[in-house]
């Protein structure tokens, strides 16, 4: 089985609301009747406005959601009907064929199939610095950032997807795409974010050791980060 990501754009005259139901209600109901093993969607929608201070868009624009699907082939010729009836629902799309780790299982607030996960899903799009190499930015990014992302922050999903191979013409060269799962008060409170309701000295130490564990394998004029709701169909 191989996982699928979808970024996803609105045409900008539909309302961001509109386009988010269609997405939940009418595409994945025809994407689940073509075949899809399992589904997810993480939408822009008005339940994460309070996390617009978030949102990092250095290439512009950023999308209005991701699509996850899990396919017993990503192939074209397999994966052709999939992207039809996505691009039909969509003004642009772009997909990435990627490999997934789950450093987090979601075992603190899980939810029914079809409910909106708890608190905010963050999406980063990650570029590969052109100072690494290929070997050096994953062992940084997976062998050691991913323990002090855990212990900085309060997250309760983390998913790690390399991008194995860009799958639709145009779509924008990225090297990784993360989500990671925070209680509702990380949309606005920082201590909240980095597990350190209360105490301000461990909010400080927490953000510097994140920070300086980003910078070993992120230009942080490259990264987007995108709050969405998270819904698992």
């Amino acid at each position: 089985m191989e996982k699928v990501i979808y970024l996803l754009w609105r045409d900008t005259q539909t309302p961001r609301e509109t386009f988010a139901r269609q997405l939940r209600n009418e595409l994945a109901a025809q994407l689940q009747a073509l075949g899809a093993q399992r589904l997810q969607l993480n939408l822009a929608d008005t339940d994460v406005t309070p996390a617009a201070g978030l949102r990092q868009e250095n290439n512009r624009p950023l999308p209005d959601a991701s699509l996850s699907l899990w396919l017993d082939s990503a192939n074209a010729s397999a994966r052709h009907p999939f992207d039809t009836l996505i691009l039909e629902a969509t003004a642009r799309m772009a997909a990435y064929l990627v490999c997934e780790s789950e450093a987090i299982r979601n075992t603190r607030f899980p939810c029914a199939p079809g409910e909106r996960t708890y608190g905010f899903a963050q999406i980063a799009l990650l570029t590969r610095p052109p100072r690494l190499t290929p070997h050096a930015w994953l062992d940084i990014w997976r062998n050691h950032h991913t323990a002090v992302a855990i212990d900085t922050q309060d997250n309760f999903q983390y998913v790690q997807n390399l991008v194995v191979q860009v799958l639709t013409h145009g779509a924008p060269p990225i090297d990784a795409i993360v989500e990671e799962c925070f209680p509702p008060a990380a949309m606005t409170d920082p201590l909240a974010f980095f597990d350190a309701v209360g105490d301000e000295a461990k909010f400080q130490r927490n953000l510097a050791i994140m920070m300086d564990s980003c910078a070993r394998f992120i230009d942080f004029d490259k990264i987007d980060v995108l709050p969405t709701s998270q819904y698992r169909l």
